[in-house]
């Protein structure tokens, strides 16, 4: 017996709310197309009716094609999948005698495949290009991010529990999990989109998911500098930097676009060395064919197997690494990233959460003491100091737009502090039609690395650094 039938019968008797006695299936008889779907009263308008018939019908049809599917067919093969729903589709529609017009049935056809292979009702919002962030409160809540902008869509999940489906469904794959013991978790989407789930009891709203949406085909240097993100001058300077063998820290808030920044950069290292990246959750898109990506691992129910950043980093020493790119550090890994600069790693990179370069030094700093060891701090700024060579500082401005706002050089140390120059600084020079006016320009001062540049080869003009032209 399918389950439709299933659920007929289990429908067939329903109590009626206002008298507490059995009911009717509903007013069409036995054979109605309508039969076996819950009857609804329904204190709000005639719309709100509509509603609960639409979610009934979809839950009807989507409910019999499960039954009706394969089990051992593989999901991964979305093609075949989708085609084998969409004939099943059809034939249940016209067994069930349901008329629905065109706009309709590819609206219901849509909804149900998503559930079954997609990501529900977030399906379409995955697929949208124009959105960056997708914010899940609770189950009718959604909201967007477009161009720095956050917005209300007028889109829900049915329950709770319809989101905690779709959560599960993400972190499955990835073998992590989440429930009542460990009620948040990072993980990603396969096309590295990063996720962050929190649920009850540490939601209040209910179960809460938040989508870093990252593009189909990753940006590229000639979009950045379109976007007025970063200018050509400043992208030939950092250029230069990654083919030179600089370490270099991508800074910023979050949301301010470190991650694609750190992205760019990475695209700048030359094809014949081994990169070795390191993330909580693989988000970056190498392009590069020698690539080892590896991934953190938080620890199962037992509280054992948890494999951090720090640990990576340091197994990825030993695995001949001509580069080691961190995705972000934000604990103690900071001082086993410092040691990988500090002893022939150089052209490191990674990112770190700051307010400014001045702010990344004190970060880096504090993250270092965060490893337990008790080092004396003067120690630590000179790893710091000698480790770090560039530190570029991306942010997101009042009207949404992401910018590199500073490219600073740590030049060295003076008495006990470290020593920052600003080689490029952002100058707005007005806010007009709700945009940001301003441009990355350079100081006018030159690296006191230029030596190391030209040992690789590379000689850049003087006019990248403002030198001999006018403003």
């Amino acid at each position: 017996m399918s389950l439709l039938k299933r659920l007929e019968e289990g429908q067939g008797k329903q109590i009626d709310p206002e008298k507490g006695q059995p009911g009717t299936p509903g007013e069409g008889g036995e054979n109605s197309k309508f039969s076996g779907i819950p009857s609804r009263r329904s204190s709000g308008s005639g719309q709100d009716g509509n509603r609960d018939t639409y979610f009934d019908l979809k839950k009807r049809v989507q409910n019999r094609l499960l039954a009706e599917m394969d089990p051992t067919m593989d999901v991964s093969r979305v093609d075949e999948v989708r085609e084998t729903i969409k004939e099943l589709f059809g034939q249940i529609l016209s067994e069930e005698s349901i008329i629905l017009s065109r706009p309709e049935r590819n609206r219901l056809f849509e909804q149900i495949v998503a559930e079954i292979i997609g990501y529900g009702p977030l399906q379409p919002l995955l697929e949208d290009d124009s959105i960056t962030e997708i914010m899940v409160n609770g189950a009718k809540n959604i909201y967007v991010e477009r161009k720095g902008k956050l917005t209300r869509v007028p889109i829900t999940f049915e329950s709770d529990d319809h989101v905690m489906r779709i959560i599960d469904r993400i972190v499955a794959p990835l073998g992590r999990r989440i429930d009542e013991t460990s009620p948040y978790v990072d993980a990603r989407l396969p096309d590295g989109s990063r996720v962050n789930a929190v649920i009850p009891p540490i939601s209040l709203v209910g179960p809460t998911l938040t989508i870093r949406l990252f593009a189909a085909v990753p940006i590229t240097v000639q979009q950045m500098i379109e976007f007025g993100s970063v200018t050509p001058e400043a992208m030939q300077f950092l250029k230069a930097c990654v083919e030179a063998r600089l370490n270099i820290v991508v800074s910023g808030g979050t949301g301010s676009g470190k991650t694609t920044l750190l992205n760019i950069l990475s695209g700048f290292i030359p094809p014949d060395e081994r990169i070795v990246t390191i993330e909580n959750a693989a988000e970056l898109q190498l392009r590069q064919e020698h690539v080892v990506t590896l991934e953190s691992r938080p620890a199962n129910i037992e509280g054992q197997g948890e494999i951090t950043i720090q640990n990576l980093v340091v197994n990825s020493l030993r695995m001949r690494p001509d580069r080691i790119v961190v995705g972000e550090i934000r604990d103690g890994a900071a001082l086993d990233m410092l040691q990988a600069m500090n002893t022939g790693h150089d052209g490191s990179m990674t990112t770190a959460h700051s307010n400014s370069p001045r702010d990344t030094i004190a970060r880096i700093e504090t993250m270092t003491l965060m490893a337990g060891f008790d080092l004396p701090v003067r120690a630590i700024r000179e790893q710091i100091a000698s480790a770090v060579d560039i530190i570029v500082h991306a942010e997101r401005l009042q009207d949404g737009s992401r910018k590199t706002v500073s490219i600073t050089e740590v030049s060295g140390m003076e008495g006990d502090v470290v020593v920052l120059t600003d080689l490029f600084i952002f100058e707005q020079t007005g806010f007009e039609s709700g945009e940001v006016i301003g441009r990355l320009r350079p100081t006018g001062l030159r690296p006191k690395f230029m030596a190391k540049l030209e040992a690789a080869g590379i000689h850049l003009p003087p006019q990248i650094f403002g030198i001999g032209s006018r403003r």
